[in-house]
């Protein structure tokens, strides 16, 4: 199949308006009679009127008595009146029917009771008073609810008190989605995860767009993994049209490879007038017809898919469902660092968001549209204007917020060194249930103090060893810091050393065998504490980082080191124990160091920053870390220092 390359691609807004003008209106009778407690979330086709009032009587609004007002007239505390029950007055509840003859209530409260049957009232009633009249609340042949209205809890208690038993409402449109891929396995068809073969990846783009079609008020229908041929999928699009689906996704095989029949098969079944967008991630995204019904190629990434799908198929299903919409909440941030861009394409750039002093500030999470976890991960979305170079750390920008308002204010922005206790610390404090979170940016320990330096971080994590002195921390402070007063805290002890495959295949027994040339390394990235304790091991040796192989190999976790061995990208990294038992890798030994949190001492009676040091010295905390492996947590939120 000869490649198709992405020759003009439209802009979002250009290819969204084309999109929706052409698809985007309710098809007529798309609608269905429901009764009223289950349509919650429903749109109403047409408008609804009361078919009878509420209340439809004359009905107490208090308990106490009902009685003619104008009996009452002249009543005054030096001149009382007396009334009989029975013949002047009558015991009522509140949404009693009101006797007859009567048209007031006097509230319990104002009266004073003689005898059994006679009362003392000190004040006159006036007609209607503390009575509910008929068609108070709702007048029989009124409106309730206009046509293309989204139906809410409460509208359902006013359907029912206006006698709307049942309604018609817009049919909920109808999506099917088809993944495909050769390398697909659907999960279901696993007895257990680690059946999985390599080679083969789970398919989970058509659980997220299942769910994000039901978030749109739309029914989803997953058709079965379609193979990469082009035959196949062309059946598959044919039989989806013909089902009367009022939209198809299919997942995949919307790029230029040689292998993506995507666009080949929409094209020869009918139109595709979109074929790229200027849009990071989702540069892939086809949007065309097959007999009139709007069908949208879905790039393959994850965030690619799902940022297409929010661009162009939310705003669709809202339209077929006669609604706009909801704009998304918005909040003006700083960038906590420059985030380079290329002109062009307009990108949607994940993020971490907290309030740090009088500003809000946000971290970007890694770029890549494969990685599922900067969503689950992101509290926001920036996005880089078309033709925009990037952003600076001085640009106030607008991020559209993925969690509540309120949970910006109670984060703990921590960023610096990576550490798997981070995320203990992280779950810890969620599960409090008091809204705290924390938000982490992974720079390395020079990273965070810089972070600190520029006041877009309530707190760093640093393992930054002084080869002269053999302390941890305290010189990089003074020498990075100048002026701002700190706290540092311990957090653990943990030991750092050579992570290599199950069995240690290649003997490496310790930093000197890194230069052997059948060794292949991966490095921590310049300025992390991890880099800086290499190479203070190496110079100890005499060894220099060039004779390394792979010592430009550089990760940003260790995490990520111990996926790199045990992938077989490499062979052997420096990072801690826990990583290496997460993996199930091993680990050559090489030192044990301590990891402090850096925190300025403006900070320290902040709420959420307090709640953070009192979750770090918890015996829960200490448990689990210690559960980890390779750490010493017994001092966790110690005070070791003040400085500056």
């Amino acid at each position: 199949m000869k490649r198709r390359v992405f020759l003009k691609m439209k802009s979002v807004e250009e290819a969204r308006t084309q999109f929706l003008e052409r698809f985007g209106a309710p098809k007529a009778g798309g609608t269905e009679v429901v009764p009223t407690p289950e349509a919650l979330f429903r749109v109403t086709a047409e408008a609804v009127y009361a078919r009878i009032s509420s209340p439809n009587y004359h009905s107490a609004a208090m308990d106490g008595v009902a009685v003619d007002a104008k009996i009452t007239y002249g009543t005054t505390e030096r001149n009382p009146m007396i009334l009989k029950l029975g013949k002047d007055a009558e015991w009522i509840n509140t949404g009693h029917l009101l006797p007859s003859g009567a048209d007031a209530v006097i509230m319990v409260e104002k009266l004073h009771q003689i005898d059994e049957e006679t009362l003392e009232i000190s004040a006159p009633a006036h007609p209607w008073q503390n009575v509910r009249k008929v068609g108070e609340d709702i007048v029989a042949t009124e409106l309730l609810l206009p046509q293309n209205h989204l139906i809410r809890a409460y509208d359902l208690g006013a359907l029912i008190g206006g006698g709307v038993f049942e309604l018609l409402v817009r049919a909920r449109p109808r999506v099917i989605i088809i993944p495909t891929g050769n390398e697909l396995v659907d999960f279901k068809a696993l007895a257990r995860p680690e059946d999985l073969r390599e080679g083969q990846i789970l398919e989970y783009n058509s659980i997220v767009l299942s769910g994000l079609v039901r978030e749109s008020g739309a029914v989803p229908e997953v058709y079965p993994l379609v193979e990469d041929r082009l035959d196949a999928i062309k059946n598959t699009l044919l039989r989806a049209a013909d089902s009367g689906a009022d939209l198809i996704i299919i997942n995949a095989g919307s790029s230029a490879g040689s292998k993506d029949y995507t666009y080949h098969a929409i094209n020869e079944l009918g139109e595709v007038f979109t074929h790229g967008v200027s849009m990071m991630p989702g540069k892939p995204t086809i949007l065309g017809a097959l007999r009139e019904t709007p069908v949208v190629g879905n790039p393959g990434y994850p965030v690619s898919a799902t940022l297409s799908f929010e661009q162009f198929v939310r705003p669709l299903l809202y339209r077929l469902r006669g609604l706009s919409e909801p704009p998304a909440p918005t909040i003006k941030v700083f960038p906590t660092r420059n985030i380079p861009s290329r002109p062009g394409i307009e990108e949607f750039v994940r993020v971490n968001i907290g309030a740090v002093s009088d500003k809000v500030v946000a971290t970007p999470l890694p770029r890549s549209a494969g990685s599922i976890t900067t969503l689950t991960r992101a509290e926001g979305i920036i996005r880089i204007p078309l033709m925009s170079e990037g952003l600076s750390q001085d640009d106030e920008v607008e991020a559209e917020l993925l969690v509540d308002r309120s949970e910006i204010y109670k984060t703990v922005v921590l960023i610096g060194s990576h550490d798997i206790t981070l995320d203990v610390l992280a779950d810890e404090i969620r599960r409090t249930g008091r809204g705290f979170r924390i938000s982490s940016g992974n720079v390395g320990s020079l990273g965070g103090l810089m972070a600190l330096r520029k006041g877009v971080a309530h707190a760093a994590g640093s393992h930054l060893l002084d080869t002269e002195t053999g302390e941890y921390n305290y010189s990089y402070i003074e020498r990075y810091l100048k002026g701002v007063q700190v706290a540092l805290y311990q957090l653990v002890w943990r030991e750092q050393g050579l992570i290599v495959k199950k069995g240690n295949p290649l003997d490496v027994n310790g930093v000197e065998d890194l230069q052997r040339p059948d060794v292949r390394f991966v490095n921590r990235q310049a300025g992390s504490g991890t880099r800086i304790l290499l190479d203070y091991k190496l110079a100890q040796i005499g060894l220099d980082g060039s004779a390394i192989k792979g010592y430009d190999h550089e990760e940003y976790t260790h995490m990520a080191v111990a996926v790199d061995v045990k992938s077989g990208a490499a062979d052997a990294g420096l990072g801690i124990y826990a990583a290496a038992k997460a993996l199930n890798l091993d680990f050559v030994p090489v030192t044990q160091e301590r990891y402090d949190l850096v925190i300025p001492h403006g900070f320290l009676e902040r709420e959420n920053v307090q709640m953070l040091l009192d979750i770090a010295r918890s015996g829960q905390y200490r448990k689990r870390v210690s559960r980890l492996g390779g750490y010493e947590a017994s001092e966790s939120g110690k005070l070791l220092r003040v400085i500056g």
